[in-house]
């Protein structure tokens, strides 16, 4: 797939779940059952034990959703993942190295950033969408709208304070999508057999995203 495409099913889709678990058998089973509620793209983060293979199946089983890489620390994990068949890479901090290497291969890349000096460094890399995180922990919403002031021309992905309660505010912050963690990947309720609960908190962040595309284009 071409990255303009990927990355404009990134933003069609508004929202970019991080998937974790605590196995790889969990890890899809949580995976399944938030694209159960309509969503198209899922972030596999390196954190989840056997994050590899979790990538390589959901690529082959699940050819509908978008699948990237997180947390990917390097460009020999980067390599890793993009073998098996991720489309886009992400990162919670800024490696050089790894966007290079995305280059190379035409992946989108997403490193991570929080200060305006390293939000403009990641672009002059060559990042193509850069993760704002942990948003929250600088004041959310309104922080993005604040780096998106001076900064129009860079595409940011909030992810860390993203909630039901705060998707719409990030999204009129000007977020290109929104990286979603532990408030939709719940791993709490899978462990408990609720994934309905999980497939229900997917949908209803869907149509948040859809009302808010609903009134901007009104």
């Amino acid at each position: 797939m071409q990255k303009s495409v990927v990355l404009k099913a990134l933003q069609d889709s508004g929202l970019a779940p991080v998937l974790r678990g605590e196995s790889i058998e969990g890890a899809l089973a949580l995976a399944h059952a938030i694209a159960a509620g309509g969503v198209k793209v899922l972030e596999v983060t390196m954190t989840v034990p056997g994050a590899v293979e979790v990538i390589r199946r959901l690529v082959k089983d699940r050819p509908e959703i978008l699948v990237g890489a997180g947390t990917v620390l390097d460009a020999e994990t980067a390599r890793a993942c993009i073998l098996e068949g991720a489309q886009f890479i992400v990162s919670p901090a800024l490696n050089l190295k790894t966007i290079e290497l995305c280059h190379r291969y035409s992946i989108a890349v997403l490193p991570g950033a929080l200060t305006p000096t390293e939000v403009v460094t990641a672009w002059e890399a060559g990042a193509d969408v850069v993760k704002i995180f942990p948003a929250g922990a600088l004041g959310g919403a309104k922080y993005l709208a604040a780096l998106k002031g001076p900064l129009p021309h860079i595409q940011m992905i909030p992810t860390g304070g993203v909630t039901l309660a705060t998707a719409a505010e990030f999204l009129r912050a000007g977020a290109f999508a929104l990286g979603v963690g532990s408030d939709l990947a719940d791993a709490k309720a899978m462990a408990e057999g609720r994934a309905e609960a999980v497939t229900e908190t997917a949908r209803r962040y869907m149509e948040i995203v859809r009302q808010f595309r609903s009134a901007t284009t009104a």
